[in-house]
C-alpha cells in the first residue's frame, strides 16, 4: 500500500499571550521539531508520538510510505496565518506530488486554532481531501483535547483519539489509526460514524485519566468496542478556545450505522453521569506550599508534587510566572525546587557569572498579568548547563529536548530551574539535568497541569493543584467566552454560556462596563465551587 504520511499539530488557547509563528514550530517546544520527507522515520523512532506508532505499523505491513512533513509547536494563542499556510500548502503539494496514493494517514491535535480559521484541523482535511478526491481514505490520530466539528469528522474516513491523561498513548493512538486505515484499504469500505456533543466542560487538571471519574470514562471506550464498536473516541475538548466547537465529544466507528449511533450514545450517556465526579480540591500557592511543608518531611516517602496549572505551557502558559515561586521562598521551606522558569536573561546572567558565584537577579514574571511580577533577589548559581536532555520518562518518550542555557539558582532553602526555551516540566529529567535529584526533594512545584503525572506520581508522597496567577485559568468560567454554543454548561454543574454572557465579555474587552462577575475559589478550604 502506497500511503501518504503528515502531522501538523497545535493546541490553541485563543486568550493566551503570543501566537505560534514559523519559529516555534521549527523549534518544536517538546515536540519533534519541524521535519521533512526522508528524515521523518528516524526522527520518530524512538519517540511517543502518533507518526511514531504510525511508522510501525507502516514497518510491520511493508507499506510504501511517503512522509511529507511533520510539524508541532508548544501550546499558545493561533497559528498565524503565515505559518498555518505556509505548513498546510506544504503539505498538500507534497501529497499532490506523490502521485497515486492508497490512503492517506495525518497526525493531528484536534484544538488547533489560526488567526483566519477557527477549525485548523477541519481545513487541513478539506485541502488533503480535494488533493486526493473521494476515494483515498484518510485516517487520523488525534489528542484527547480535540475540539471536534462536524465538518472535519465529515471530510474524514476515521479518526482515532488518546485514551489517557497524561497522554503516554499517543504512539499506540497512532497505531490504531494506521490499523484502521489498513482495514479501509484492503476492504475498500468506510466505516459508519457517529457524534455526540456533550454539555459540560472540566478544568484540564481534574481531566487527568489518572483521577477517577475520567479513568472511568476511558475504561469504557473498550467496553464501547467490544460490544460492536470498531473504533470509540471521547474528547473530552480543549477548554481555553474560544470556538464555537468548544467542547466534548463521543465519536465511534462501526460496521453499521445502528452500532455506532449504540457506542456514541453510550459514551454520551456516561460522560453526562459523571458530572458531580469531577468536583475536586485546588488551593492557593500559600496553602499549597503551607500543605505541602506539613507533609513532606524530607527522606519520607518522596516529594510532595504542587502542579502550577494556570502557569502550564502545555495549555497556553508562559512557564515564567512568580506566584508558587514567592510561596516557597516567603514560607522559607528547605529541600524545595521549581521548574522551568523561562528567562533567558536570568540564565545568561548565570552563566556570566559563573557556578559558585553569587549574584543579584530578576527572576521570571510576565507583564501581561498585573498580579505577577519578576522575584528580585540575591541567588547563588549551583550548576549551569547547555540545556541539552533526554526526558525518557512516559510523556516525553524519549524525547532529546533543548531548552538553551539553563542554569539552577538556590535562593535560601529553594532551587528554581531557569532556562532560555519553554517545555513543559513533564519528566524528572527536567530537574535531574540541573543538578536536582527530584527523589530527594520535599517539595516540588512543577509548570504543568497533568502530564507531569506520568513519571513524577511514582516518587510522589502526594499531588496537589495550585491556583497561582497565570495566563491560563483553572476554571473554564472565568473565561471571557463569545462564540461558544449557547447552553454548555462552562464547568462541572457550572455557569451556562448563553448571549448575554457573551455580550458581557465583548463589553468588558471594549472595557465599556464592569467585568462580569464569574464564580469563584473558596479561598478558606481551597475548594473548586461552582
Amino acid at each position: 500500500m502506497r500511503v501518504a504520511f503528515s502531522g501538523f499539530l497545535h493546541e490553541t488557547n485563543t486568550f493566551a499571550p503570543s501566537q505560534a509563528d514559523m519559529q516555534a514550530f521549527r523549534l518544536g517546544g517538546g515536540y519533534v521539531p519541524m521535519v521533512r520527507g526522508g528524515d521523518m522515520p528516524e526522527s520518530f523512532r524512538a519517540v511517543n508520538l502518533g507518526m511514531s506508532g504510525a511508522f510501525r505499523v507502516a514497518d510491520a505491513l511493508d507499506w510504501d510510505v511517503v512522509p511529507i512533513l511533520w510539524a508541532g509547536a508548544i501550546p499558545s494563542a493561533h497559528v498565524t496565518r503565515d505559518a498555518f499556510e505556509q505548513i498546510t500548502d506544504e503539505i498538500v503539494t507534497g501529497i499532490r506530488a506523490a502521485g497515486s496514493l492508497d490512503g492517506v494517514f495525518l497526525d493531528l491535535h484536534g484544538a488547533m486554532v489560526a488567526e483566519h480559521l477557527d477549525d485548523g484541523e477541519g481545513e487541513i482535511a478539506r485541502r488533503v481531501r480535494d488533493a486526493v478526491g473521494p476515494d483515498v481514505p484518510i485516517a487520523v490520530a488525534l489528542d484527547l483535547h480535540g475540539n471536534i466539528s462536524a465538518h472535519f469528522l465529515d471530510i474524514v474516513d476515521a479518526l482515532v483519539g488518546f485514551r489517557t491523561y497524561p497522554h503516554v498513548d499517543m504512539a499506540t493512538t497512532g497505531e490504531s489509526a494506521a490499523r484502521l486505515l489498513d482495514v479501509m484499504m484492503r476492504t475498500g469500505t468506510r466505516p459508519a460514524k457517529a457524534m455526540r456533543r456533550m454539555s459540560y466542560l472540566v478544568p484540564i487538571p481534574f481531566q487527568s485519566t489518572d483521577l477517577v471519574a475520567a479513568g472511568r470514562l476511558y475504561a469504557g471506550l473498550a467496553k464501547a468496542e467490544a460490544e460492536g464498536a470498531m473504533s470509540a473516541s471521547l474528547f473530552m475538548g480543549f477548554p481555553a478556545a474560544d470556538v464555537p466547537d468548544c467542547g466534548p465529544t463521543a465519536i465511534t466507528f462501526a460496521d453499521t450505522q445502528d452500532a455506532a449511533d449504540r457506542a456514541a450514545d453510550q459514551i454520551a450517556a456516561a460522560y453526562e453521569a459523571a458530572e458531580s465526579d469531577f468536583e475536586n480540591v485546588t488551593y492557593s500557592p500559600d496553602e499549597a506550599v503551607a500543605k505541602a511543608a506539613r507533609m513532606a518531611p524530607r527522606g519520607d516517602r518522596g516529594p510532595v508534587v504542587i502542579a502550577d496549572t494556570q502557569d502550564n505551557p502545555g495549555a497556553g502558559g508562559v512557564s515564567a510566572t512568580t506566584g508558587m515561586l514567592r510561596a516557597l521562598i516567603e514560607a522559607e521551606v528547605n529541600d524545595a525546587a521549581i521548574g522551568l522558569i523561562v528567562d533567558p536573561i536570568a540564565a545568561q546572567t548565570a552563566h556570566d557569572v559563573g557556578q559558585g558565584a553569587t549574584a543579584f537577579f530578576r527572576i521570571g514574571g510576565h507583564p501581561g498579568l498585573p498580579d505577577d511580577e519578576p522575584v528580585e533577589t540575591e541567588a547563588v548559581v549551583v550548576s549551569l548547563s547547555d540545556g541539552k536532555l533526554h526526558a525518557t520518562g512516559p510523556y516525553y518518550g524519549g524525547a532529546r529536548l533543548d531548552l538553551g542555557p539553563s542554569a539552577c539558582l538556590r535562593i535560601g532553602g529553594v532551587c528554581v530551574i531557569v532556562t532560555s526555551r519553554i517545555a513543559q516540566m513533564a519528566d524528572l529529567e527536567m530537574f535531574r539535568f540541573a543538578g536536582i535529584v527530584p527523589e530527594d526533594q520535599a517539595i516540588l512545584v512543577v509548570k504543568s497541569s497533568t502530564h507531569f503525572r506520568a513519571d513524577f506520581a511514582p516518587i510522589a508522597r502526594d499531588i496537589l493543584v495550585a491556583r497561582a496567577p497565570g495566563p491560563m485559568p483553572f476554571d473554564p468560567a472565568d473565561l471571557p467566552f463569545t462564540k461558544l454554543r449557547p447552553g454548555l454548561r462552562l464547568s462541572p454543574n457550572g455557569p451556562v454560556f448563553g448571549a448575554a454572557r457573551a455580550t458581557q465579555a465583548r463589553l468588558d474587552r471594549s472595557g465599556t462596563t464592569a467585568p462580569v462577575q464569574h464564580h469563584q475559589t473558596d479561598n478558606q478550604h481551597g475548594k473548586h465551587s461552582s
